[in-house]
C-alpha cells in the first residue's frame, strides 16, 4: 500500500466492560443516537462501571458537531 493512501483507523475500545468501540459509537450516533442513555440502551456502553461515559459523550458530541457543521463546537 502506498503511504499516500489513507487507511481507516483501527477501532479503539471505549467501553472495555461491554466491548464497545469508538466506531460503534460513531455509527450509532450517525443513526440518530443523541444521548448517553440511548447509547447505553443500544450498545451497553457505560452500563457496567461507567468509567467510559465521559469519552463516549465526547464522541457523541464530535459526531453531532460535524453533522450540524457548527464551527463554534469545533473550536471548543
Amino acid at each position: 500500500m502506498r503511504s499516500s493512501q489513507k487507511t481507516a483507523c483501527p477501532p479503539v475500545y471505549v467501553c472495555i466492560c461491554n466491548g464497545v468501540t469508538d466506531h460503534e459509537i460513531r455509527e450509532v450516533a450517525a443513526a440518530g443516537c443523541t444521548t448517553l442513555a440511548e447509547l447505553t440502551m443500544r450498545t451497553g456502553c457505560g452500563s457496567t462501571c461507567g468509567s467510559c461515559l465521559e469519552q463516549a459523550q465526547q464522541i457523541l458530541d464530535e459526531v453531532h458537531a460535524v453533522a450540524l457543521d457548527l464551527p463554534v463546537l469545533h473550536a471548543a
